[in-house]
């Protein structure tokens, strides 16, 4: 699927260093660790950002795995996909009433309602990289990002649920 405004290279290039950093993160395991780490089925072929997204939720879940020792998020492919799902919203939810902001990577307007036209929003919604990719993929739920403090969300029309996820997490 290809997404607005998102170049097929630069996700394929985020793709390929996020892989590279994996790679190079397994090298450095003990080989009785590394016999842990299912990679192969992992790792699909292609680069597009439903792979880039499948292989950044794979590293999240190695941090699950090997917590005293986990693997590094590559900041090419946390902006890469930040960017990317933040625009697949934005192509899902058409408007520009609530500004979603992902520091440093992303900022979209989204969701049908009235538009703000100069200075900071009335409605914003702003999260990490990491929040935002657990939520756009269907691994956290809105209600427990918010119950938990990992994003904030003010204004009207901030509850960002009915368009989650963006991404399927089994992807």
């Amino acid at each position: 699927m290809r997404t607005p405004g998102l170049d097929p290279a630069t996700v394929a290039a985020a793709y390929t260093a996020q892989q590279n950093a994996l790679v190079e993160w397994l090298a450095g395991l003990p080989p009785e660790q590394r016999r842990e780490v299912p990679v192969s089925e992992h790792l699909p072929a292609g680069g597009g950002l439903d792979e880039l997204t499948g292989l950044l939720a794979f590293v999240r879940d190695l941090h699950d795995l090997l917590p005293e020792q986990p693997p590094p998020y590559h900041p090419a492919a946390l902006a890469a996909a930040a960017r990317g799902l933040a625009a697949r919203l934005a192509a899902a939810a058409p408007g520009r009433s609530v500004e979603l902001r992902v520091p440093p990577y992303a900022a979209v307007q989204c969701i049908p309602g009235p538009r703000h036209t100069r200075g900071t929003p009335g409605a914003v919604v702003e999260t990490d990289p990491l929040t935002w990719l657990d939520l756009a993929t269907g691994r956290l739920g809105w209600a427990t990002a918010v119950a938990d403090g990992r994003l904030t969300a003010s204004g009207e029309r901030t509850d960002l649920s009915p368009y989650l996820p963006v991404v399927p997490a089994g992807r």
